[in-house]
Formats: C-alpha cells, sequence, structure tokens
C-alpha cells in the first residue's frame, strides 16, 4: 500500500506548500524551473520542509532524469551506474551521446549529503563540474560544515525553513481529503485536534503527515472525527525535534548559556526543559552549568564553582527525571549571581602570550632546585613568598593580565 506521504505529495510549484521564499512569484527556484536553466544546489533545511519534494518537481517540470540516492548507504559505484545510465559509458566534458543523441538532463537527489566522507565527495566533482550530473543535494546540516569547500563553490545553496502553521493546515487538508477520497468516507478533525498535531509536528509535514496516517490505521474503519485524545493516545511519548549532533543542539545549548550569562531566568528555565523534553543528556547540561560558573560568574560569586559542582554530582547520581530539578535549581541560582569574567578574560590574554613568545625563559630565583647542579646554577636563589618584584619572564614583566 503506497504511504500517505506519497499520495499527498505535491506534484507542482501550484500545489506546492511553504517556502514561498523560494519558489513563490519571483523566487529563484521558480525562476529555476521557468527557465529550465538547471544548476547544481543543495537545500539545508529541517526535516519535513519539503526538500526531496522540491527536488521531484523541479526534475519533472524541467523534463529531467530523476535519480534519488541516500548518502546513508549510497556508494562511488551507484554515482557511477547513475552516470552510465541509459546512454553508455560517456567520457567526462563529452556533451553529447557517443551514438549521436542528445543526452537527457540526470539530476541527482543526493539525500542527508552530510553523510558522504570526503572522498564520496571528490569523487562527484568533476561530474557536477561538467555538467553530467546536476547535483541536488538535501541535508538537516549546516554545509558550511559538512559539505567540501569544492562542491560548495559549485552549488548555490537554498535554506528552507520549517513550515508555518498556517502551512501545516493546508497539509491537513490535503490529508484528509486524500484520505477520504481512497477510503469513501467522510472524516474531520476538531479543531483542537488540528491545533495539538499542528503543535506536535513543529513545523515537520512528513511528522504530521505519518502521525495521521497511524491514527486512522488504529482507529474504528467507521471513524467519522479525530479528536485530539486520539492523536494523544497514538502518539503516547510525543518528542521535540532535537538532533544532539546537529544545529539544533548547538543552537539551544548556545541560548542557554546566553540567557543565564543575561540573567534572563525564565529564559534560561525554558530552553533548560526544552533540552530536557528532548532527552538531551543531563550530563552534559550540568557539565555546562559547571564551565559557566567559572567562566561567567567566576570572582564575582566564588561559590557559584562549588553550587554548579554539586548539581553536577546530583545529576550523575540521581539521573532522570528527577535530576531536571536539581538541573533547574542550579539554573535559577547561576541566573541570580553576579557576573565577572575577569578570571577567564584573564586567562585568555596570558595564553595569548604564550602562542606569541613560546616558552619564554623562567626566572631563575623561581625555579626548582631539586638537586646541588641546579641549586649551583642558581635555580631557586633569592627566592621569597613576599617578593613584590614580577615573577614573570623579563618580557612580560610588566604584563597585566588579571584586571
Amino acid at each position: 500500500m503506497q504511504p500517505l506521504a506519497d499520495l499527498v505529495r505535491p506534484t507542482s510549484l501550484d500545489t506546492y506548500i511553504g517556502q514561498s521564499h523560494l519558489v513563490g512569484p519571483g523566487a529563484p527556484l521558480r525562476a529555476v524551473v521557468e527557465s529550465g536553466a538547471l544548476h547544481s544546489m543543495i537545500f539545508w533545511g529541517p526535516p519535513g520542509c519539503g526538500k526531496t519534494t522540491l527536488a521531484k518537481i523541479i526534475a519533472s517540470s524541467t523534463h529531467a532524469e530523476f535519480h534519488y540516492l541516500s548518502a546513508v548507504s549510497a556508494k562511488k559505484e551507484d554515482i557511477r551506474q547513475i552516470i552510465e545510465s541509459d546512454l553508455g559509458v560517456r567520457p567526462l566534458g563529452l556533451t553529447d551521446d557517443p551514438r549521436g543523441r542528445t543526452p537527457k538532463q540526470k539530476i541527482l537527489f543526493l539525500d542527508e549529503i552530510h553523510r558522504f566522507n570526503k572522498a564520496q565527495q571528490d569523487y562527484l566533482l568533476p561530474y557536477v563540474e561538467n555538467g553530467v550530473l546536476t547535483l541536488i543535494g538535501a541535508t538537516t546540516e549546516n554545509p558550511s560544515f559538512e559539505v567540501i569547500g569544492p562542491l560548495q563553490s559549485r552549488c548555490q545553496v537554498y535554506v528552507l525553513q520549517p513550515l508555518s502553521s498556517a502551512d501545516l493546515a493546508q497539509v491537513v487538508d490535503q490529508v484528509i481529503k486524500k484520505s477520504n477520497g481512497s477510503n469513501h468516507r467522510t472524516i474531520s478533525l476538531k479543531s483542537d485536534a488540528q491545533e495539538f498535531i499542528i503543535t506536535y509536528s513543529n513545523g515537520d509535514a512528513r511528522k504530521l503527515i505519518n502521525t495521521l496516517e497511524t491514527v486512522l490505521a488504529l482507529q474504528n474503519p467507521k471513524l467519522k472525527v479525530i479528536t485530539k485524545q486520539m492523536i494523544v493516545d497514538t502518539l503516547r511519548s510525543p518528542y521535540l525535534r532535537y538532533d544532539q549532533a546537529g544545529d539544533e543542539h548547538y543552537d539551544t545549548i548556545s541560548a542557554f548559556i546566553k540567557s543565564m550569562r543575561a540573567s534572563q531566568t525564565d529564559a534560561a528555565l525554558y530552553y533548560l526543559s526544552r533540552m530536557i523534553e528532548a532527552g538531551e543528556d543531563p550530563i552534559f547540561i550540568a557539565r555546562r552549568m559547571v564551565i559557566f560558573a567559572s567562566e561567567d560568574v567566576g570572582l564575582a560569586v566564588p561559590t557559584a564553582l562549588v553550587v554548579a559542582n554539586a548539581v553536577f554530582r546530583a545529576v550523575e547520581t540521581i539521573g532522570y527525571p528527577e535530576c531536571a530539578i536539581s538541573l533547574a535549581h542550579g539554573v535559577t541560582y547561576l541566573c541570580q549571581c553576579k557576573k565577572s569574567r575577569a578570571s577567564y578574560e584573564a586567562l585568555r590574554l596570558a595564553q595569548e602570550d604564550v602562542r606569541a613568545y613560546g616558552n619564554l625563559q623562567i626566572p631563575l630565583k623561581i625555579r626548582n632546585a631539586p638537586t646541588k647542579l641546579m641549586k649551583d646554577l642558581d635555580y631557586g636563589k633569592g627566592y621569597n613568598m613576599r617578593d613584590s618584584q614580577s615573577y614573570l619572564p623579563d618580557k612580560l614583566k610588566n604584563k597585566k593580565y588579571f584586571k
């Protein structure tokens, strides 16, 4: 049986939902489709925002061959077979079929392109450069970090956004309409059910469609109305979109730290809650709080490090779900603390000099003198713990790091 997601997939830009900044009137991708002037590109956006659908529409609208590969499982051999398909082996740089026919433009849609290693991405380069393949890569990760520079330079990066609530409402309408047509029945959603599933889907159309498909499959075939409780019962354990190795992870922890730094307790608790609900490792959160206690609170409230370490130990000992209370305790405390970055900034200034000057000579009077020879060489001579003269190397003796 064909999945519902495939049944409701748009087949033209006029029925495509979302991404108006790319496919609306006068927008860049609509111009590409209308002109037929294809170029290699990378779609960067969250799950379920329409990357695959958009690539298929571009291929069908420009009458190009469409080849799909997932970078999770694809190999160089798979790419070679696509290059050689239909027209036989074609030497690089040859624009026409050796038998005299004009070859059809080939689009390679490479899903999760960030999963391709450097060697695999390098293999694509010559084929993309000379137009044998038009590459459309899709990724949820920042291509600046995941796609090699030479391949990036040959592709236009288009940023796709999560679908809005209005966009997802259109998707719900499409799903219900298609489901009613295929099952010869009339189904509707209660308004609170629609609002709930749109919120739950968090901008992800695929998630919304799959959820509704599951609800329909598990309910009575004579079902007429989908309620919020039906959706809740089907989901059982709703979760937030949160890739612990991707941008969502780094953006959230960044917002969390900056909220504590600005003493915005409510914002810090919100971002803490997002991480907790998404299943972030509590040790990771507690570790960042320990760092924060020294880096941002520092000498303004020296006991902050003691509290942060106590939270870390509690998290390590207790674990979820109860350790969330300890995390909240620590966060509210750190937010309320006065802040001083003097120690942190002093460290960074000292490190700059170490990197700039290397291992400068340590003054003799503060060197270790465990042997007679070292003592004879004046190691440790003249040391006095109450000495007011600088112990820095001569080149840096007037430097002040801590302010």
